[in-house]
Formats: structure tokens, sequence, C-alpha cells
């Protein structure tokens, strides 16, 4: 391995504070994706990827892609990159951070006059957070050739439909499917944990394992509604009563789960009605969010969640009267080869590293329909994310950054890149 420089931790901070800076008055860090906020953002980081040598161009789903040309066109493009939108108050680091290191390490790269023999080219994704249009990944989809006539079709604010939003950002919704990509050799994508391992463990770098599917469900079980003061504690049909034991019920399934790899179930939404303070809940719903790296742990679940359901209610003379998957998504495996080579990239700085799973979504997901994909994870203050005090410190930044530089080359200088199957 060719000795390489480190990242340029002053230009690193610099982009940070700059992109930190462009966010909507008096909501830090918020550029939601479409907005003036968010195309304000864009254009900086237009300006910074030409500075550092990088041709720029909006692809047909929306997506910034700055390319630095290399020597031998038939080889496949290396991709990395990010995200610049953010859900509301939570995106100083999330995002950024895979665009900023990917920044500085191509700009280290120049900087010792290196010249690729693949394309390299950096993104930033239109669209990762979920948004007003009712769907996340919105580039990513569109670059892998998932985003179908029923997603363009979908209406946002203003009754704008997402095909208009994209062509407004500068896409062309049109020419989406016909510009599936085919010529990526791998993605790598730095990204903060967004959880606390890392940072707890002392553990600088994280390697992904892979990235969870997802399932929700909708689950309302019925009792009798009664008057709270009149209806004997024994003679009731408590839905309320019934949910808080499935609630318990499933969050004690979860936990015997995790022998299996990363798996979490999470009830964050709750209703009873009528909803008064002095009535018996006749009827209670939740939504379950469940996140596993394993589809057959998730499959079997699924399965129990019926059972425990049924289960709950029984005890409490209710039924269940809906169990509904509302979505479902699979997990994704980061490719072998990719996740050895951040190993040994690794090991040439001296960083210790952790397998661990995202249990969060991200482009990487849909990038690997197409590409080997692959993750770095650096740690998260407090494993705090999507929060105004999302945290991770510049020196944790500037090593992944470090190490993507050193990744890079490795990948460009093997013998062969491996296509996607």
């Amino acid at each position: 391995m060719m000795s390489l420089p480190t990242t340029d931790r002053n230009r690193l901070q610099q982009d940070l504070d700059a992109l930190s800076a462009i966010t909507e008055p008096g909501i830090p860090w918020t550029r939601r994706s479409f907005t003036p906020m968010f195309l304000e953002g864009r254009r900086h980081l237009e300006e910074r990827f030409r500075a550092e040598g990088l041709s720029t161009e909006i692809d047909a789903a929306g997506n910034l892609v700055g390319r630095w040309q290399g020597e031998d066109p038939s080889l496949p493009v290396l991709m990395t990159g990010s995200h610049s939108d953010t859900v509301p108050s939570g995106g100083r680091f999330d995002g950024i951070a895979g665009i900023v290191c990917g920044l500085a390490a191509i700009g280290a790269l120049r900087a010792a006059g290196y010249r690729p023999r693949h394309t390299i080219e950096l993104v930033d994704f239109l669209a990762e957070e979920p948004s007003e249009w009712g769907l996340s990944c919105i580039g990513s989809r569109g670059m892998a050739g998932a985003l179908g006539p029923e997603h363009l079709a979908m209406k946002g604010p203003d009754n704008e439909a997402l095909a208009d939003a994209i062509r407004r950002v500068g896409g062309a919704p049109e020419e989406i499917r016909q510009h599936r990509r085919t010529d990526i050799g791998g993605f790598v994508e730095i990204h903060i944990e967004q959880g606390p391992v890392l940072e707890r463990l002392g553990i600088p770098v994280g390697i992904v394992t892979a990235i969870a599917g997802i399932a929700r469900l909708r689950i309302r079980i019925e009792g009798e509604a009664a008057h709270a003061g009149t209806a004997p504690m024994t003679m009731r049909a408590d839905a309320g009563v019934a949910m808080a034991s499935l609630v318990l019920a499933l969050r004690d399934a979860a936990r015997a789960v995790e022998g299996q790899g990363h798996f979490t179930a999470t009830v964050g939404i709750i209703r009873f009605e009528p909803g008064g303070a002095n009535v018996v809940p006749g009827s209670a719903e939740v939504i379950v969010d469940i996140r596993a790296e394993s589809d057959q742990a998730m499959d079997d679940f699924l399965v129990l969640a019926e059972k425990l359901a049924s289960q709950s209610a029984a005890k409490e003379n209710c039924r269940v009267a809906v169990l509904e998957k509302l979505s479902r998504t699979f997990a994704v495996a980061c490719d072998p080869s990719l996740r050895a080579a951040i190993a040994d990239s690794a090991g040439e700085l001296n960083l210790q590293t952790l397998p661990l799973a995202s249990g969060a979504g991200h482009d990487a997901a849909f990038v690997a329909q197409i590409a080997p994909a692959a993750m770095i994870f650096v740690p998260s203050r407090d494993g705090k994310s999507h929060t105004p005090e999302e945290w991770t410190d510049t020196e944790a930044l500037a090593l992944a950054a470090d190490l993507l530089t050193r990744m890079l080359v490795r990948l460009d200088q093997r013998p062969e890149t491996p296509r996607h199957p």
C-alpha cells in the first residue's frame, strides 16, 4: 500500500460547520428534502465537490453525483457518499458524516497526486429520510431502479406529485427506469452509529454486518367499555389491560430473540378508546415496529406476535379484532469482501473494529441491490441521533475518512473489482 496523507482535520471541520449553518432559522439542524434550505445545502455541496476537482451532475433520480474520472473507463465505478437531507432538528451529522468524510478522503488522494484506475464517485442521495411524500431513500431507490410509477405518483405538499418534485430539484423522473446503474463495483457508506455501542465499548470503527429488515404491525384488541367506578374489577373486558399485557409480552419475546443477531421490537404508538379517564377502555390499538438482522427471526416473531396477542386478549375476556402487517422489508447483508477490506484498512491504522448490525435503514440497502455495498460506523455521543444533541467528534470522523482513503486505494489497486451478480 502506498504511503497516504491523513485527512485535513481543519478542512473537514470547516465542511461540517458550513453545512450545519445551512438550516431552517430557529430549528437547527434542519434541511428537509425538496425545500429551499435543502437546495441551498445542495448548491454548497456542489461548489465543494467542484473545488476538490470533481465534475458534478444531478442524475435522473435527483442525486447529486461528484465524479473523479479514472484512467480506465472500462473498470466499474467505486462509490461512496450518504445524504444531506435531515429529519426535523436532527441533521448535524446523520448523513452529513458520509459526505464530508468522502470529500475528505478524495481530497487526501488528490493532494497526494494519486491517479485512480477506477472512476470514483461521491454521491449525495436524495431524500434518505422519510419525506413529506411518505417515502424514504428516494434517490437510492431510483439509482437501483426500485422507484416505480406508483412512487412517482405519490402526492406531497400542495398536492405536488413526487415526479414533479424530483424534476424540480434537477432530476428526470421519466428517465429513472432506463438509468438503473449497472456499473458500480463497490459502495462504501460512512455513517454515525446512531446508537451507544461503539462509544460505550471505546471502539472507533464499526463494520456493519447487515442492515436490519423492518416490519410494522397494527394490532387492535376489543373488549367492552364500562364505567370506571361501577364495573367490578373481576367483571371487566378491559382492552387497555389486555394491550398492556401484550406490550410486555412482545418486549420479553424480543429479548429472547437477541441471540440470533440484532433484534428489536418497539411499541411507539398506543391508543385507547373511548379515551376517558373514567371509562374502562373498550378497545386498544398499537403499532409495533420490529427490526431484525435475520429474516427467519423476523418471520418467527411475526407468527409469535399473533399468538401472544390472542393470549393477552383472552386473559382479559377480550378479542383480537385486527392484526395487520402494514409493511415489511428484508434484511440486507453487507458484502463480505468489502467488510474484509474495511478490516484490513483499519488494521493499517491500528484502529480497533467491531462487527455490528444497523437497526436503522440506509441508502446502502438499496445500492446493495445493484452493487456490493458495505458501511462504516463511527461513534455517536450517548448514542443520540435524530435530536439536536446528536454529536460525533471531528477526530472520530477524520479517522473514518483516513480509513476510507485507504479503502478506496485498496479497492482501486486490487486486480479485479467483481461486478454485482
